[in-house]
């Protein structure tokens, strides 16, 4: 049965699967919700990254499993939604047409099928909803479709995937030791006791002068954390832990296209390793203005992009890339903090062959490379951080291991670096 939008149909069966065919790679997703039209909990958000739910499970990438007789008596519906994953076009109105198929796996049979034929700029879409009406089950065409891609359905459905910034809390770093502070200016070379001073027998009462006193030293002044003491002038530089680099070459045009680029080799046994790459924007004052990651592939109107999420780390070079175009930023974006995060668990010190790096976008110049394979024993890493500086901005080498399988995790705890830059 061919459905038109708002149109439903019977199931009449225990089992469904829900299909997405379109011209271009999409990320299926489903959502449990109750009376309230919202979800439960985060696990009642099925995708990829969190395949298995009561009654529903996805199979990637583009089919949604119902069980209609294990889905919860609280849950009234289940909306099937696909969004494009950033490997293609850019909206649907550009990826051609999308089909939605229901079918009874048990018999080969469609029992639904429906194509939304209105959409344009709309990165994501409620394709059908699988609902219960007096102890049957249906199927329902919604075909609406959202601009702000998986991560605007999953908010209006209760999800927290923290992409609006979070209301400011009153916030007090903990103590910054980037860099060590300063000893008390100290006395050098440290006073020497005078020999004992015998004068040879004279006949006038003459005594040789005492020493000067010593100087007192006062060491040179240390740079400020995020303060430049290197440039590329002379091309590629290595940096230390805490070093800050200026993107300002003398005589040349400023840095302004900068790729994050993260690579690691498959699991050759066990669980799949899945390592995700992100980009935090912080104001001077730390306060989050927003992130890009696998949930939000974009961000201030397409100034930072997210290549697209890697499940495996399959295939050569870089799995994921962050392409951020630097004078397109709204002026109250001082930093951007990049982190990697383990989403599948393991830690660095058992992840093989796993780097990032920064890359001039516009040369392909690298510019900062860490080595992850054989890190620390946790799961995420503050990699580097840019900010903004008085004539461009500058890169400050991290480095630094963290907790958390994923970004929402690194936010708070990176807030230390931008007001280490700023006080």
């Amino acid at each position: 049965m061919e459905l038109v939008k708002g149109a439903n149909a019977p199931i009449g069966t225990d089992e469904v699967v829900v299909e997405v065919t379109a011209a271009t790679q999409v990320d299926v997703a489903a959502l449990l919700l109750t009376g309230t039209g919202k979800v439960r909990s985060d696990s009642d958000f099925i995708f990829y990254n969190q395949p298995v739910g009561p009654g529903v499970t996805a199979q990637p990438p583009n089919r949604i499993r119902i069980a209609t007789r294990q889905v919860p008596a609280d849950i009234d519906k289940i909306v099937v939604t696909a969004s494009l994953d950033g490997s293609g076009p850019p909206d649907w109105g550009r990826a051609g047409r999308v089909t939605i198929t229901v079918t009874d796996p048990n018999r080969g049979t469609v029992l639904a099928s429906f194509t939304p034929t209105d959409l344009s700029t709309e990165t994501a879409v409620i394709g059908v909803e699988v609902y219960r009406r007096q102890g049957m089950w249906k199927v329902r065409a919604v075909g609406q479709g959202y601009a702000d891609g998986l991560a605007g359905i999953a908010t209006d459905f209760g999800i927290s995937v923290d992409d609006a910034p979070v209301p400011q809390q009153a916030y007090t770093p903990p103590p910054v030791n980037y860099p060590p502070p300063v000893p008390p200016a100290a006395t050098y070379p440290p006073p020497v006791p005078p020999p004992a001073y015998y004068p040879p027998p004279q006949q006038n009462s003459y005594q040789q002068p005492p020493p000067p006193p010593p100087q007192a030293y006062t060491p040179p002044p240390q740079p400020r954390f995020g303060e430049a003491t290197v440039s590329l002038d002379k091309g590629r530089v290595s940096l230390s832990k805490n070093e800050t680099v200026s993107l300002t070459k003398t005589g040349a045009p400023s840095l302004t296209r900068v790729k994050m680029a993260l690579g690691w080799d498959p699991a050759k046994r066990g669980k799949d390793i899945d390592l995700d790459a992100s980009v935090v924007a912080y104001n001077r004052q730390a306060k989050e203005l927003g992130k890009v990651w696998f949930v939000k592939l974009s961000a201030f109107k397409g100034a930072i992009k997210h290549s697209g999420d890697n499940l495996t780390g399959a295939g050569e070079g870089d799995d994921e890339v962050i392409t951020v175009d630097l004078p397109a930023l709204p002026a109250d974006v001082y930093a951007l903090l990049f982190t990697v995060n383990s989403y599948s668990g393991q830690k660095f010190d058992e992840i093989a062959r796993a780097f990032c790096r920064l890359v001039d976008d516009y040369s392909g110049a690298e510019l900062v490379r860490f080595e992850l394979s054989r890190g620390e024993r946790r799961t995420g890493l503050f990699m580097c951080m840019l900010t903004r500086a008085a004539h461009g901005w500058n890169m400050t080498a991290l480095g630094e291991y963290g907790d958390g399988a994923t970004v929402s995790k690194m936010i708070d705890p990176g807030k230390r670096f931008v007001l280490a830059t700023v006080h």
